[in-house]
């Protein structure tokens, strides 16, 4: 393993540099892998989520016996993730300990379709039900509510695909991934372990819209503003990393991960960091590890002192993925 994690700090200059983030479908599909440590083999995948095709990628170990069934994970990326990022990384890592690894990009994402809107009425379909119409590509959307849809429709890829044991799925999520990652785990029966990273639970940005998510969520359905956002409700600043994001916080209304912890029932792993400059992470990972605590489920929190939010996928990456393996080996292959 220590050979493999190295490698994965080795590739971090090389992801960070290359191309920038808000890429279009086609930048992303540009964008270049890094090469394949041996035993292990990469695989391209298309996941249906509602009606959308998502991309996604398949690590696997090259010595697998033909009739093992692997344990496997599935990767949720934090804003502006893509799976051609920080998965190029991990998943060589998992896979060489044994584990099918999923990255896959969200609806309108990195190389995932995107949702569409059309933005003309739209005319009448021809005897087979298909219909031509002008539409919108809605793309680099932060939807919590579709983006845990995207989430579960990969899971339930994984459990259809042979050589995977659909009784051994963990979710790892990272930044906002996090959050999702826990709404996702108590929701659905097939999760048998969970792993975060800096985790985010925040269902919206208060205080930074223009309207609350109610409000937008009226001027949306009266076509008062935007139905989706395109040119407002972005992410941040002009010039900042998240630019290019929109932050559809009407689709947050139902979205609390904090409130549905106390529903996981399955073994947690919460990584924090102490000099988190993007989250407070006693309101965040602390307390849903309290939550769990308090129910009795199995948990670990470990907090990574002097680190910081983004030093966890760089100096920090090597003990992080000790961590995360030694406890799916402990609570998911065993």
């Amino acid at each position: 393993m220590k050979q493999l994690i190295l490698y994965s700090l080795a590739l971090g200059a090389v992801v960070s540099a290359s191309g920038q983030n808000g890429e279009t479908q086609a930048q992303a599909r540009a964008r270049k892998y890094p090469a394949l440590p041996e035993g292990v083999e990469r695989g391209a995948v298309t996941i249906w989520s509602d009606g959308t095709r998502m991309a996604g990628d398949l690590y696997l170990p090259k010595d697998r016996k033909p009739n093992q069934k692997l344990p496997a994970i599935v990767f949720a990326n934090g804003t502006g993730g893509a799976k051609r990022k920080l998965p190029v990384r991990l998943g060589p890592v998992f896979a060489s300990n044994g584990y099918a690894f999923l990255a896959f990009d969200y609806r309108g994402w990195g190389e995932s379709d995107s949702q569409l809107m059309m933005v003309q009425p739209m005319p009448e379909t021809d005897e087979t039900g298909e219909v031509m119409v002008k539409a919108r590509a809605i793309r680099w959307q932060v939807d919590f509510a579709g983006q845990v849809e995207d989430i579960r429709n990969a899971i339930a890829f994984l459990v259809g695909e042979p050589g995977i044991d659909g009784s051994a799925i963990g979710l790892l999520g990272t930044s906002y991934g996090g959050g999702l990652v826990t709404w996702v785990a108590a929701h659905e029966p097939r999760v048998k372990c969970l792993v975060m990273q800096v985790p985010g639970m925040a269902a919206g940005r208060s205080g930074k819209d223009p309207f609350p998510p109610y409000a937008l969520k009226v001027k949306q359905a009266r076509g008062e503003t935007e139905p989706v956002p395109y040119k407002t409700q972005r992410r941040g600043k002009k010039g900042s990393r998240y630019y290019h994001m929109r932050y559809n916080t009407a689709r947050s209304i139902d979205y609390v991960p904090v409130a549905t912890a106390s529903q996981i029932k399955v073994p947690t792993l919460i990584i924090d960091v102490e000099k988190d400059e993007l989250l407070n992470f006693e309101k965040n990972g602390k307390r849903v590890a309290d939550i769990l605590k308090k129910e009795g489920t199995i948990v670990k929190h470990h907090l990574l002192n002097g680190a910081t939010h983004y030093s966890i996928y760089n100096e920090h990456l090597k003990h992080v993925l000790e961590l995360q393996i030694d406890w799916l080996n402990e609570h998911l292959k065993n």
